[in-house]
């Protein structure tokens, strides 16, 4: 069942679960509605299932849509990193290649990397993705991952960049009008800037922390580091910032060294397969060279 299925049907319904309808379904593909419909028909037919219940309101997901929704997401994943390095095999360093890490790294620090590597390799396209979520590298749902902790897949190549260390800022200006700590008991008596999610990644840096935190401290609440840094630099509050950052602005004043200094470890990570690629290769490198400069 299934052996002659065409990918193009798999890949309208996984816009049409996307999207909730053939006609959102179609704008997404840059098709048209009858195509789209025609092809859940043809899925339908070829699996022998019934993938929607049509209705006045629209298409209901079966049972046995949702069960396929993984494997239809794995496929087109994988369709688009097959895109990605065939396009990567003509002459000279040339294609997409596909990023993922956290917004502070993404918007602070890749950048001026980025900029230097466009230079080396004119041809190349990069797409960055945004996030502190763990992209999926074996699904292929980025390229290249950087990571605040070390991968545990065998299939992943993985480099090591070094801690990155973190510290507690606030503007000179806040500093002036509100005092400065000088004892993390000191900090319970000033606007504090920081997390609104409790994550797993959050839960693990608090075992290493000589201080309990609350989030119900905090003035300021939000899970985009890119936020807390613009607070801090606002003079908002005081908030944890990565030192290497920090240091750029000399309106930053670091507070309670010696009894805080958090490191993250942080390495530049994808998969094995991707060696292949000369242009996910090359952007391997480059990252692993820019920020070995920025850590150091």
């Amino acid at each position: 069942m299934g052996e002659n299925i065409g990918w193009e049907l798999y890949r309208s319904f996984l816009r049409v679960m996307q999207e909730g309808s053939l006609s959102a379904a179609a704008r997404a593909l840059g098709s048209t509605q009858p195509t789209v419909g025609r092809h859940i028909a043809q899925l339908e037919r070829a699996l022998n299932i019934t993938l929607f219940i049509r209705a006045q309101g629209g298409l209901t997901p079966t049972e046995a849509a949702n069960a396929l929704l993984l494997p239809a997401t794995e496929m087109a994943s994988l369709a688009e990193a097959m895109e990605r390095v065939a396009c990567s095999q003509g002459d000279g360093i040339q294609g997409t290649v596909r990023i993922t890490t956290s917004d502070v790294i993404g918007t602070e620090i890749l950048p001026t990397i980025f900029a230097e590597m466009v230079k080396l390799f004119p041809k190349i396209t990069l797409e960055l993705v945004l996030s502190d979520k763990a992209q999926d590298l074996l699904n292929r749902e980025a390229d290249i991952a950087i990571r605040l902790f070390r991968p545990t897949q065998t299939q992943l190549i993985a480099r090591r960049i070094g801690n990155i260390d973190v510290g507690f800022f606030a503007h000179k200006e806040y500093l002036k009008t509100q005092g400065t700590p000088t004892t993390l008991a000191d900090l319970n008596e000033h606007r504090l800037i920081g997390f609104d999610k409790v994550t797993n990644y959050i839960r693990t840096a608090e075992k290493t922390l000589p201080f309990s935190v609350d989030k119900n401290n905090f003035c300021f609440r939000t899970d985009s580091n890119v936020a807390q840094l613009a607070l801090i630099r606002a003079g908002a509050g005081i908030g944890i910032c990565q030192v290497g950052l920090a240091s750029q602005d000399k309106n930053l004043v670091r507070l309670l060294s010696d009894d805080f200094n958090f490191e993250m470890d942080t390495w530049v990570t994808m998969h094995e397969d991707l060696r292949k690629s000369p242009a996910c290769k090359a952007v391997f490198d480059q990252l692993v060279n820019g920020l070995l400069n920025y850590v150091n």
